[in-house]
């Protein structure tokens, strides 16, 4: 293997779990851009990513007793992608004035205390997989997902390529895919049409995702778009921002896993927006918890054809 470009020893103040933070960012088990180590082994997971500074591929793992993480990087994008790292792994999630009130909530944090959200500060990165998600089984969408990165995204820098892992297609070859190509990738007019007017405004929304406290103009901008909706934004903000309350209302599964965990019946979008008022701006935070407890409704009959999305870690 060749050298690493950069290198980052990051020593967390907090027992920071490398492994189930990163599996955030996945978009299935064959994500051609994420590769994590099996449960238990600390070590490494690599992450092919394109950054303002270009292509990158990170080696990430947790060594030592004191929990330090050590990472490598490959590629023009390897400095931001290291200065990145802690926000990666959750250091900039802010827990400040969580209260769990909850019993459930209250078992899930005494059970999971050290969970974070982690951030990529990449919003077209999270955009482009959420909108190939929207409306379709998990199985359709990771498909979808795998081909397009496959076919027009680049081999990730250094040993990533030869792991098979890839850097998610730019925004301007993402502009310039034809009409007929995303058919071929299964992927239907009217989300290709949304990919190709996300990417035509990703510089915008890379601006805006700099900004401090960018959650509510993101949340602005993305639902301006056409085709993109209160889910789409709560996807991309919680993977991309970090955002502690983004709820992804009109989700198959969410509400009723919500309501089944909170009061013990299932519920719909309005009762679990109910349910979930008092911990704002942790709504999500909340979600992420009872995804991290497993708190999961018993599946019934037979299984609905969309995808949940409550975290998992």
């Amino acid at each position: 293997m060749e050298g690493p470009d950069a290198t980052r020893v990051w020593r967390p103040e907090w027992p920071c779990a490398v492994r189930s933070t990163l599996a955030q960012q996945r978009r299935g088990a064959g994500d051609p851009t994420l590769r994590l180590a099996p449960p238990g082994e600390r070590g490494p997971h690599w992450r092919a990513s394109r950054t303002p500074a270009g292509p990158v591929t990170l080696a990430i793992e947790s060594r030592g007793a004191d929990g330090e993480v050590r990472a490598q990087a490959w590629g023009p994008g390897a400095a931001w992608a290291l200065d990145q790292l802690p926000a990666l792994l959750g250091a900039a999630d802010d827990w400040t004035g969580f209260e769990p009130r909850h019993p459930v909530v209250v078992e899930a944090l005494r059970r999971h205390p050290h969970v974070r959200i982690g951030r990529t500060g990449r919003p077209l990165e999270a955009l482009v997989p959420t909108i190939i998600e929207q409306k379709v089984t998990g199985a359709e969408a990771f498909a979808g997902f795998r081909a397009l990165v496959r076919k027009y995204g680049d081999p990730a820098p250094g040993p990533g390529a030869a792991l098979g892992l890839r850097v998610q297609p730019s925004a301007e070859v993402l502009v310039g895919v034809p009409s007929w190509a995303w058919l071929g990738l299964h992927i239907d007019p009217a989300r290709s049409r949304a990919v190709i007017t996300a990417a035509r405004r990703a510089d915008a929304l890379e601006r805006i995702a700099a900004e401090e406290g960018a959650a509510e103009a993101l949340d602005r901008a993305l639902r301006s778009l056409p085709g993109l909706g209160i889910w789409t934004s709560a996807e991309v903000r919680q993977r991309a921002l970090g955002d502690p309350d983004a709820v992804p209302f009109g989700d198959f599964h969410v509400a009723k896993d919500v309501g089944w965990a909170l009061t013990g019946e299932e519920t719909d979008d309005v009762g679990m927006a109910a349910l979930l008022e008092p911990w704002r701006p942790h709504r999500g935070r909340v979600l992420l918890l009872l995804g991290a407890a497993g708190l999961r409704r018993p599946r019934r009959g037979h299984r609905a054809s969309l995808r949940g999305h409550l975290p998992q870690v």
